[in-house]
């Protein structure tokens, strides 16, 4: 019965991945996905009961990728191999996204914004301020992380931004911070550094496009509310 049911194993992990090789993930339910990484580091083992577990205790696949290693391994049969495997995931997604955007590409809409930055802003524990600078054309020039933790007035300088896009020959920015808390309502704060930063730009003739707001599915727009 044992040699049953690893031979039934390993056939099941050698149609994943041959399914993966076919067509990639696109035919894959979440909780294939996850059993199919958690194969990697442990391959004698069914991993399906695991990965659905993932699933039933932080919600989606995208909060299984944001939660930290003790609350990965916090799941019985989750070890420090697999949790490992996830966040080394998670991180080189977020390497991925970050080399994709090339030097001109345009974002046309906030929506676009939001997109593109969501998979490596949206679970971050600490408020990260990023930057991006774009040419006479709006197409992106290149993309900075200037500021990181609660954005207030003691640790955004708008000295250090406009030091940032000259260097960059920018003629537009549009920036982005995320809410840890997931609601990207903006704050008083956001709308005072706002118009700090837009202000101090101004003196040098450079323009702020937009202020996205990052939360949990869903992003804010200074330009769409009309505030920019």
């Amino acid at each position: 019965m044992r040699m049953e049911e690893n031979k039934f194993l390993e056939g099941h992990r050698k149609r994943l991945r041959e399914r993966f090789r076919k067509a990639g993930l696109s035919s894959f339910q979440d909780y294939e996905v996850l059993e199919l990484l958690l194969t990697v580091s442990t391959l004698r083992m069914d991993r399906k009961k695991q990965a659905k577990e993932l699933l039933k205790r932080f919600g989606s696949l995208k909060n299984v990728f944001d939660a930290d290693v003790q609350e990965l391994q916090d799941v019985k049969g989750i070890g420090p191999g697999n949790a490992f495997n996830i966040k080394l995931i998670h991180g080189i997604a977020g390497v991925y996204l970050a080399q994709k955007i090339k030097p001109g590409r345009q974002f046309k809409m906030s929506k676009d914004v939001f997109d593109y930055f969501y998979h490596s802003m949206s679970g971050m524990k600490k408020e990260v301020f990023r930057v991006v600078f774009l040419n006479v054309k709006n197409r992106v020039i290149d993309v900075s992380d200037l500021f990181e933790g609660t954005v207030n007035w003691s640790n955004v300088y708008p000295r250090e931004l406009v030091l940032q896009a000259v260097k960059n020959a920018a003629t537009a920015v549009i920036l982005v911070h995320n809410h840890p808390s997931g609601d990207p309502s903006p704050s008083e704060a956001d709308k005072r550094i706002t118009k700090n930063l837009t202000d101090a730009l101004k003196l040098v003739q450079i323009n702020v496009l937009d202020h996205v707001v990052v939360g949990a599915g869903s992003h804010f727009s200074f330009k769409d509310n009309g505030l920019i």
